[in-house]
């Protein structure tokens, strides 16, 4: 079952404008006010995607991400035996932790933790860890909704608070 948009509306996202608007906010300052790379935090987003098979977030790709040099060659790696690619020790880490963060936080061992606690500060843990959870949420009721059919690869400006996209430059 597709959710179709309101009448007047334009997306299904339209039935709950407030709703989307607040969602909006907070993507939106966590994607252009944050402290992680958005090449690291764009990779873990397209795990989830890829695990959770959401057509649309697996298209999307937001241009900070971009600019921060997580180009096309580098999101093809983004699967299966992703531990032995050419991916930024950063983005395997990242990706390590987005598999478990969505299939079962609980078991999140002490070596992860060691490993991310050596890479990345704790608010950039923080950050990756709403990035992913958040992305997960969204793409779960995007796929439940029912996706398009097909949709292209879209670069897309990155997110804003006001809900609104814009550029970012890179933060690393």
């Amino acid at each position: 079952m597709r959710l179709a948009p309101p009448a007047g509306g334009t997306t299904l996202f339209d039935h709950q404008p407030e709703l989307f608007r607040s969602f909006n906010q907070l993507y939106g300052t966590l994607w252009s006010h944050g402290v992680l790379d958005q090449g690291v935090k764009e990779a873990g987003r397209l795990r989830n995607a890829r695990y959770v098979d959401c057509k649309i977030c697996r298209n999307l790709r937001f241009e900070g991400a971009t600019a921060a040099g997580l180009t096309e060659d580098l999101i093809e790696l983004i699967e299966d035996g992703y531990e032995d690619s050419d991916l930024p020790h950063r983005y395997k880490l990242a990706i390590r932790y987005t598999d478990v963060l969505i299939t079962d936080p609980a078991a999140l061992s002490d070596e992860l933790k060691a490993e991310l606690a050596a890479a990345f500060t704790p608010a950039e843990i923080v950050e990756l860890t709403a990035t992913v959870t958040l992305a997960a949420a969204f793409s779960k009721v995007a796929v439940a909704w029912g996706p398009p059919p097909e949709i292209p690869v879209l670069a897309i400006p990155t997110p804003a608070p006001d809900g609104a996209v814009t550029e970012v430059a890179a933060r690393r």
